[in-house]
Parts: structure tokens; C-alpha cells; sequence
């Protein structure tokens, strides 16, 4: 009987120190070029432009048991958007869109995850161009597990949309063009 209880109170205490395990926190694996935030608008109704920031950084924090403990943080510099046309980025990066001379950062921090199924809705402010407005991303978990280095990391993947009017971005390229997609796919080191 006390060999029965010490093996539960065992089994228990790995279980419960398996649990409080899972949830960690990640940072993106910026030095290894894993993480991408990317978007596309149309031109016109004609084709897509797509373009990406080549420096941003962020954190999240996963537990796969307890999403609505899990958070997101993204801090972008908006000076480093690239749609490969040097042209079109200084533009791009001018008054009639990003004004990044006054607003050089976009900063996303969450405010609430939800598991649905497989995938994760992510609810969070957005601050672009000066103005914060809460958006929803849809985001899917990639995988996870150690990597050959001997750390541990976590991958996902979000889509989501924006109006660019609501933050300010008032530059009219046609009903076509009034929504940008975001395409994010960001693979987290375990710290």
C-alpha cells in the first residue's frame, strides 16, 4: 500500500512539474533569419505588391495547455520595409502612407489568445502610423521541439487584415487597394 501511494504521489508530482513546464517564453529567432513579417496589397485590382520588414524583433509566450495565458509582443522599425522597388519604399515610406520620419516603429502587443480547434485567434493592439486599433490574427502552431543545438523552439504562422484608412494611411490607390494582408511566420527560441 505505502509503495502504491509513494508511486501516485510520484506519478502526480511528475505530472504537475510536466504541466507548469509547458508554458515558456520565446524570443523570435531574429539572428537565424526564422521570423518574417510580411504583407501584400493590391495595385490597382491589376497584381499584388508584396513587401516585407527586414527588422523587427518579438517575444511571445506559449503554453499549449493555458492559451489564454499565452501573449504576443512585436516591435517593427518601418524604415525597413522592402517591396524590392527602391522607389516605391521611398514612397512608401513618405507622409502618404508610413510617415516613418514621425512614427519609425510599429509595435503589435496582444490582448487575448483563444484556441479554436487547431488554431489560435490572437487579439492584440496594432499601433501603425500613429494610431492604435485592435486587430485579430488567425494563427496555426507549426511545430515545436528541440533543435540541433540543443535549445527548444516554437513555430507559427498568423494571416490577418488591415484597413489601412483606420491608421491613418489615407493615400487612395483605388477600391482595389484599401486592405493590406499581413503574412507572419515567426519560429521562437525557448529562453
Amino acid at each position: 500500500m505505502l509503495k502504491k501511494t509513494l508511486l501516485t504521489l510520484s506519478a502526480a508530482s511528475l505530472l504537475g512539474t510536466s504541466l507548469l513546464a509547458s508554458a515558456a517564453d520565446y524570443k523570435f529567432d531574429k539572428e537565424g533569419q526564422h521570423a518574417f513579417v510580411q504583407f501584400r496589397i493590391q495595385h490597382l485590382g491589376y497584381s499584388w505588391l508584396y513587401g516585407t520588414f527586414k527588422d523587427f524583433d518579438g517575444t511571445f509566450t506559449f503554453d499549449e495547455a493555458n492559451p489564454a495565458s499565452d501573449k504576443v509582443n512585436v516591435t517593427l522599425n518601418t524604415a525597413s520595409l522592402d517591396t524590392n522597388h527602391a522607389e516605391r519604399d521611398k514612397h512608401i515610406r513618405s507622409a502618404d502612407f508610413l510617415n516613418t520620419a514621425k512614427f519609425p516603429q510599429a509595435t503589435f502587443a496582444s490582448t487575448a489568445v483563444k484556441k479554436e480547434g487547431n488554431d489560435y485567434k490572437i487579439t492584440g493592439d496594432l499601433t501603425l502610423n500613429g494610431v492604435t486599433k485592435p486587430i485579430t490574427l488567425d494563427a496555426r502552431l507549426l511545430g515545436e521541439g528541440k533543435d540541433p543545438w540543443g535549445g527548444y523552439r516554437a513555430g507559427f504562422e498568423a494571416n490577418g487584415e488591415i484597413v489601412l484608412k483606420e491608421f491613418n494611411i489615407t493615400k487612395d490607390l483605388g477600391p482595389a487597394s484599401q486592405k493590406a494582408e499581413l503574412i507572419i511566420s515567426v519560429e521562437g527560441v525557448r529562453q
